[in-house]
């Protein structure tokens, strides 16, 4: 039976996780078609709030003054904000290269909980987080450390999104310890709902609606919508509970080879570089996990 308990269905989910979040990169891609970034991102976030209405409707109930406002920093840092800067993002970078970006999230858990929960990261960790910034610039300099012209500006919006990952992480492991994942992610998108509504409303969908793409691109973000935003975040959140922030946002580490696959399958190309930065991220955002000897998961789980 289904368990995260059990270590095999924990490294079930991850890969799970990264699949289906490795193929939101390529969907956010063709939600651009014919939809603004604005419209793409707030759509997401209001088509899962609606989806799971019901679900948020039944858990009212255990909103109260103590976690209200912890939920909606939570829906701004862990959906409403990300979902519009990677969009944006994407206007200017290929859904491969968003998706070998978002490996950062792992590193940025690392480092709101040493800051916000005063942690004691190791010797190993520091090393992690000095081999991680090396393969980020590498990313978006292009190689090119001494020309501020190859910047890609766009990439830092991605690293932004990234970070609001890592606050979010930290505030679902240690804000909403007494809510199951279902509530957590029911309600958060309860409270993301009236943003998302307000940010379409000031768009303009004559454009959109005007060509011929605006049916698959629709469609697109709906499935992003439904298995990248609202199933992936109630199995995410669970893993936090269970496993741990840093466990659970290890997800990340395997994204990028599946946004890589997602982005040649779809003809983007990829170069040497793009290989490279890769493989010194994760072998940064890897080291920086370890608090002691490697372990999988603790059933108390701390940052390890």
């Amino acid at each position: 039976m289904f368990s995260l308990d059990k270590k095999i269905w924990q490294w079930g989910a991850i890969l799970l996780l990264a699949f289906v979040w490795g193929a939101s990169f390529i969907l956010i891609k063709k939600g651009l078609e014919a939809f603004s970034y604005m419209q793409v991102g707030a759509l997401r976030v209001l088509l899962c709030a609606f989806v799971l209405l019901p679900v948020a409707i039944k858990n009212l109930k255990i909103v109260n003054k103590k976690n209200v406002g912890w939920l909606i920093i939570s829906g701004l840092t862990g959906n409403f904000i990300p979902a519009l800067l990677f969009s944006f993002s994407q206007t200017h970078l290929s859904s491969s290269l968003a998706g070998t970006l978002n490996s950062l999230t792992p590193f940025f858990v690392l480092i709101v909980g040493i800051v916000a929960f005063k942690n004691r990261p190791t010797i190993l960790q520091y090393i992690g987080v000095l081999i991680g910034f090396v393969g980020v610039s590498l990313l978006i300099t292009g190689g090119n450390f001494h020309s501020f012209g190859n910047l890609n500006v766009h990439a830092l919006f991605i690293a932004l999104a990234t970070f609001l990952y890592g606050i979010n992480a930290n505030l679902v492991k240690f804000k909403f310890q007494e809510l199951s994942g279902a509530q957590t992610t029911s309600l958060v998108f309860f409270f993301m709902a009236p943003p998302a509504l307000i940010t379409l409303l000031l768009t303009d969908f004559s454009a959109p609606f005007a060509g011929m793409m605006w049916l698959p691109s629709l469609s697109a973000i709906f499935i992003l919508a439904l298995f990248g935003s609202g199933l992936s975040l109630f199995l995410y959140y669970n893993l936090i509970h269970r496993c741990g922030a840093i466990f659970a946002s290890s997800t990340t580490y395997i994204i990028p080879l599946f946004a890589l696959m997602w982005g040649v399958f779809d003809g983007e190309k990829i170069n040497i570089t793009h290989l490279c930065s890769l493989a010194i991220i994760l072998v940064g955002v890897y080291l920086s996990s370890f608090r002691r000897l490697p372990v999988i998961c603790r059933k108390k789980a701390d940052y390890s």
